[in-house]
């Protein structure tokens, strides 16, 4: 069986700032990270290839070089492979471009079974890229798994959606979505690590390895884009009652009848 995990380099979150002029974000200076949900997904290949016998995993980045070092992490816990797509040619991507290149990338890999990606991304939280991508590939699909059992060519996916449990059984080559709920992502570990720049390499291709249509890519091939970031402020004044618990249902009713925010 062969795998493809399809990762993203991200800004650590809790450093994000926001220009307050440009309203862009700052990533001058802001660490970069896996997508936590990506790390899922590579952990979920991992764990499929430890209890399946001839399983071969390969990690897929689209983003600028630096994001070579989040497919070296991946290396070092323990995949097989990792391509770099990266050309200046594909900033101002929306997810739509991006579903395509990706789907260029994956057609010129050509072998898979499957293709595991996370959920969302934590710097643009949409969810779309998965379900574009199986779209774009024309492959079936299941998303939000929190559990994937495989057996011969037939996998099945449970989700779960509050009081609600999804089971899909489909064929492959299929392509799932994760959550943080399917597992932990292990750690890297000092020999993996050294596995990753002594015995592995990153491999990386341009718009012309690709062939792509130049009408589908960065910010011709995007139909939306971000027109701007902001923080949301909150200045509204809280009201704090610290009373008995009837005066306090009498203070609130006097409080809405005061502001007139309910009439009879």
């Amino acid at each position: 069986m062969k795998i493809i995990v399809t990762v993203k380099q991200v800004p650590d979150t809790q450093e994000v700032k926001i220009d307050p002029k440009t309203g862009t974000l700052i990533r001058e200076g802001v660490p970069s990270i896996i997508n936590p949900e990506d790390k899922n997904a590579i952990e979920e290949a991992l764990r499929i290839k430890e209890s399946n016998d001839d399983v071969e995993v390969t990690v897929l980045s689209m983003g600028p070089p630096q994001a070579e070092s989040a497919l070296r992490e991946a290396l070092a816990m323990g995949a097989d492979r990792a391509v770099l797509v990266s050309d200046r040619a594909f900033a101002g991507a929306d997810t739509l471009a991006t579903s395509y290149m990706l789907s260029k990338a994956i057609k010129k890999i050509k072998e898979y079974d499957l293709i595991l990606r996370g959920r969302q991304a934590i710097d643009g939280d949409t969810g779309q890229v998965g379900p574009q991508l199986a779209e774009v590939l024309d492959l079936p699909q299941a998303t939000y798994a929190e559990q994937i059992d495989i057996q011969g060519n037939r996998v099945t996916v449970k989700s779960n959606f509050d009081s609600v449990t999804r089971v899909i059984e489909m064929k492959t080559p299929a392509l799932i979505t994760v959550t943080k709920q399917i597992n932990k992502p292990r750690f890297k570990t000092m020999n993996g690590v050294l596995r990753a720049f002594r015995d592995k390499e990153v491999v990386t291709w341009t718009k012309e390895d690709l062939k792509l249509n130049p009408m589908r890519i960065g910010i011709n091939g995007s139909p939306t884009w971000v027109r701007k970031t902001f923080i949301p402020s909150h200045n509204r004044e809280g009201l704090v009652i610290e009373k008995q618990s009837g005066e306090i249902a009498e203070d609130i009713l006097n409080f809405i009848l005061e502001k007139t925010l309910f009439r009879f």
